[in-house]
């Protein structure tokens, strides 16, 4: 693939794809290291969950913001302080000692990192007006960006195994000085004079609906499902969405307008968006537990068997994109939905399997990334494509915001399932007279990844083998890899119904 021409443009392109490249490893990477940073920092279960979803979940608070904040103030001038602060917020990720400190960095990161996200897409589109160059230099991009998401899981492992998994954040540190000065010398300044206000109500109330759901689901069984503190969480989640949806609809100039959805091929696509975010992302926050728990395998080798999950996402695009345009988006969008599920099937039933390996696990990984791949552009592509062109920009956010909030959301479901599914399983391999809180939190560090051995005593229980943790904790991974593809399997119904039939042409 070629470049564009003029040196500043070079530098420039080479800023933006470094920027990419760090938040798509930022993604990827750390989940490798999560099983390290549960033994290392003492967290738990809950604890690990919420090193990645405070990163999701404030990626989603500045994504409106940002565009608008750019427009007004200059995208070079954005995107520069995102840069700047993503390294200072890698640096406070890197020095964190306990995990209280690293949950909050990884919630400033993600704010600095949806900033830098949506301001690369800011300066290319600024920088690069001109059909061809335009395309080649968002090819390059998303070559790059796909290239932190696949090949961080392999980065994270090698990182913690020949250095300290400090190492995964403050290596953003160094690449951010020289992704700054790249960015200084190469990005032209670009505002826009007539940019809207800054939408902080719709921004607030949609952030606060989010967080409150995700918390409501990972704390819930702690605080009781159906105690007042927990149904009060859920009051204000649901309370703050429908107070997003009245101030976005008295907005004049909305973040959101949901006028969008009546356009069945945008609707149809953004199912498309959910479902990849419902099971193949979410699954990559704990599919490396399983490589590393339940297979036996170190964080190297757990990230060369995850190579195989996400390897197909940088090979397979282009075929999704030609089925698109052939078949059109209601067919292509649903089978690489479709795909994915049956690649969480085959999971299901390579991990089930006498002597489970990562040979008996390649078929599902190689599967779901294939769909993930067929899915994935088209899905880009059908969202802006289905909507005038002055509104492209605000159906570009949110497919991105649907993204995370999905992602979001089903990190902290898939937890549940996991943690329910181990529960279930002990309550049947272990005496009666066990109480359920004893239990539950057995299960909790089962899921983290804590395997029991036969001699260990637990808040009163004495297990009877080391067996029946590992079996509890596959029993449980089984149940997440059904749900991921059943749940996704439903959205790929959902998106095909919601698709516009395409007229059939007559032949002449």
């Amino acid at each position: 693939m070629t470049i564009p021409q003029t040196w500043n443009d070079r530098i420039a392109l080479a800023a933006v794809c470094l920027s990419s490249l760090m938040f798509g490893l930022e993604i990827s990477s750390v989940p490798v290291i999560l099983p390290t940073l549960e033994t290392v920092l003492n967290g738990n279960f809950k604890e690990i969950q919420w090193i990645m979803n405070a990163y999701t979940i404030a990626c989603t608070t500045v994504l409106m913001a940002t565009g608008t904040l750019a427009d007004r103030f200059g995208r070079k001038r954005v995107f520069c302080i995102a840069i700047i602060l993503f390294g200072i917020t890698s640096l406070l990720c890197g020095l964190a000692q306990n995990v209280t400190v690293l949950i909050v960095g990884r919630f400033l990161q993600g704010v600095t990192g949806g900033a830098m996200l949506v301001s690369q897409v800011a300066v290319l589109s600024h920088q690069f007006r001109v059909g061809e160059e335009r395309a080649r230099a968002f090819g390059m991009w998303g070559i790059i960006f796909g290239i932190g998401l696949g090949f961080g899981p392999i980065i994270g492992g090698a990182i913690v195994s020949v250095s300290s998994w400090q190492w995964v954040f403050l290596v953003h540190v160094l690449i951010s000085v020289m992704t700054w000065l790249l960015a200084l010398m190469g990005v032209q300044e670009s505002s826009d004079p007539h940019a809207k206000k800054l939408d902080i109500l719709g921004i607030a109330t949609l952030s606060l609906a989010v967080f409150c759901l995700a918390y409501y689901i990972t704390q819930g069984p702690d605080l009781g499902f159906g105690s007042g503190a927990a149904i009060g969480i859920l009051a204000v989640s649901v309370l703050s969405f429908i107070a997003f949806i009245v101030v976005e609809r008295l907005n004049p100039h909305p973040s959101f307008d949901f006028s969008i959805f009546r356009i069945r091929d945008f609707s149809g696509a953004l199912l498309g968006s959910m479902g990849m975010n419902f099971s193949f992302w979410p699954f990559m926050i704990y599919i490396p537990i399983y490589f590393q728990k339940g297979l036996g395998y170190n964080s190297v080798t757990a990230g060369l068997s995850l190579l195989a999950y996400t390897l197909p996402t940088l090979v397979v695009p282009p075929l999704g994109e030609r089925l698109a345009i052939r078949y059109g988006p209601r067919f292509a969008i649903p089978l690489g939905l479709f795909t994915i599920g049956l690649g969480f099937i085959f999971m299901k039933l390579g991990s089930s399997v006498d002597q489970a390996s990562w040979l008996t696990m390649l078929p599902g990984c190689l599967v779901a990334g294939i769909g993930l791949g067929l899915t994935n552009t088209p899905v880009t592509n059908t969202t802006t494509g289905a909507v005038p062109t002055t509104r492209a920009g605000m159906a570009s956010g949110i497919d991105m915001s649907a993204r995370l909030i999905s992602l979001a959301v089903n990190i902290a479901l898939m937890g549940f399932v996991l943690v329910s599914g181990i529960l279930g399983y002990l309550k049947g391999a272990l005496p009666a007279t066990l109480h359920l809180p004893q239990l539950h939190s057995l299960a909790e560090k089962i899921a983290a990844g804590e395997v029991i051995s036969s001699d260990h005593t637990f808040p009163g229980i004495t297990l009877a083998s080391e067996g029946t943790t590992h079996a509890a904790l596959v029993h449980g991974f089984g149940l997440v890899m059904l749900y991921g593809g059943v749940g996704v399997w439903v959205l790929a119904a959902t998106s095909f119904i919601t698709f516009r039939a395409r007229k059939p042409t007559r032949s002449l």
